[in-house]
């Protein structure tokens, strides 16, 4: 008798494009950019303002051009990271135009357009050109070498509002440690996906705890320090803790140990609490932080973090409405740092939640799409990104409510920064291009996404948790394609 035949594979069923779907929703997120335009104008002087419809199609047409840019380079991609970091960046333009009416010799908003034009185009260029992420990763060390020359630049320039983070040349300037952000992200996950196996199976055992080997652990931890020590000096210590946060949490994806995640709190608390005693300026925002309302019992008037949460409570459930608030009182970082204020009062804990959740659904896509792929970098790199959102989202959320002391950074697309909706923009686009890979037909980074007859996807791979960078979740719904 002869054995018989196996059946042959099913055959591999490819996974809807959903580019339509991503056009109707950036048609949307237009849309809802020039209503909230248009109110703000009604609200402050019964007027549509004149450029509405200008503002409008310049939005669109970035759209149209970013989206053409995903349909033809990256076919597969997620359809909902382009349409919600488009409609956080409309809405940021709305409410910087909203508080340039209160300060109109200090007009924010068109130089904000034109960074986000530049975002935008940065996005388009990522998307085409950058054909496989697994390229940057032959780039790490010269990404590391950039990001720390990036970060020394601005010690040689003079000071703004206490901190030295930022390059003046003439009329312009921009924020390096914005651009670092991304390079230490390439870095960490090429070298962490490179020596996950050492740094988790390696180094001696101290009780029932195990320490990577120094030789495999010091270089990383030498990086680290080096960019941290640098901020320091820079006093931004925002950013400081964005890449503090960032290295812990790659490491725990990387190693899958939990105990990084301990190790990386404790090492905070303590880190905050030198600092924070021994460093004058970040001592003064301490002190603002746990006594917000001293100001005012000093009769010197509210301060910026006591104006914050009046806004916030002046904005109850559904908010004074688009343009008729008061937190242009805040004062100088109205427009930056404090911008969810605006946002707080004139659209209410609403909004706010809107807001929050719009944040929360883009950075679980960049997470989904990252545990989706069996390449160990470009699931370092995915979740690197996302976590620099989430992170970023935190701080600025807790320093303006007063959960945190303020740490001086901009809210991703929303707040006013060049240099930060670039990066953001840029964030996104590398986003896009690994979900393209996780969802692409043919498997390009090892992994696989298959779609069954029931709707449902498989993301196949070795067993194991989705904590360690070789291993690929379970089965789970493919939601919104």
């Amino acid at each position: 008798m002869t054995a018989a035949t196996p059946d042959p594979a099913p055959p591999r069923v490819r996974l809807p494009k959903r580019r339509g779907v991503e056009l109707s929703l950036l048609v949307c997120a237009v849309l809802c950019s020039v209503l909230g335009y248009a109110d703000v104008g009604l609200a402050h002087s019964g007027a549509v303002p004149p450029d509405v419809a200008g503002y409008g199609a310049g939005l669109g047409l970035l759209a149209l051009v970013a989206h053409l840019a995903v349909r033809f380079a990256a076919p597969y991609a997620d359809p909902l990271l382009l349409p919600i970091a488009a409609l956080l960046n409309g809405l940021g333009l709305v409410l910087i135009y909203r508080l340039d009416l209160e300060t109109p010799a200090d007009r924010a908003a068109p130089t904000q357009l034109v960074w986000s034009a530049l975002g935008f185009a940065l996005f388009a260029a990522v998307v085409v050109f950058l054909r496989d992420h697994r390229l940057l990763q032959r780039y790490a060390y010269v990404s590391v070498a950039a990001a720390l020359a990036l970060l020394a630049v601005p010690i040689l320039f003079p000071a703004v509002n206490g901190a030295r983070i930022w390059i003046r040349v003439g009329g312009l300037s921009f924020q390096p440690g914005e651009f670092a952000k991304i390079l230490l992200a390439v870095f960490f996950a090429a070298y962490l996906a490179a020596n996950r196996t050492a740094l988790a199976h390696t180094g001696r055992t101290l009780g029932r705890v195990r320490l990577p080997a120094g030789r495999v652990l010091g270089p990383v931890v030498a990086i680290w320090l080096t960019s941290v020590g640098v901020l320091v000096l820079e006093r931004d210590l925002g950013t400081s803790l964005l890449f503090f946060g960032l290295f812990v949490i790659l490491l725990y994806v990387a190693t899958g140990r939990t105990g990084w995640i301990a190790v990386g709190l404790l090492l905070a608390c303590v880190g905050a609490f030198v600092v924070g005693t021994l460093e004058p300026h970040v001592h003064g925002r301490v002190e603002d932080w746990l006594h917000p309302f001293a100001s005012i019992e000093a009769g010197r008037g509210p301060g910026q973090l006591a104006q914050s949460l009046f806004a916030f409570a002046a904005g109850g459930m559904f908010g004074a409405g688009l343009g008729l608030g008061h937190s242009a009182l805040i004062g100088f970082a109205a427009k930056s740092d404090f911008i969810l204020a605006t946002a707080g009062e004139e659209l209410g804990y609403v909004g706010l939640t809107a807001l929050f959740l719009l944040y929360t659904l883009l950075v679980a896509r960049g997470y989904r799409w990252g545990l989706a792929l069996r390449d160990p970098f470009g699931r370092l790199l995915a979740i690197g990104l996302a976590s620099i959102l989430a992170l970023q989202v935190f701080v600025i959320a807790g320093g303006v409510t007063g959960l945190i002391p303020l740490t001086g950074m901009a809210m991703p697309f929303l707040a006013q920064g060049g240099s930060s909706v670039v990066t953001n923009w840029i964030m996104v686009a590398l986003l896009i291009r690994v979900s393209d890979s996780a969802r692409a037909p043919g498997a390009p980074v090892d992994g696989t996404v298959d779609e069954r007859a029931d709707g449902t996807s498989a993301v196949g791979g070795a067993g194991g948790g989705a904590g360690t960078a070789g291993t690929a979740p379970p089965a789970q719904p493919e939601d919104a394609r």
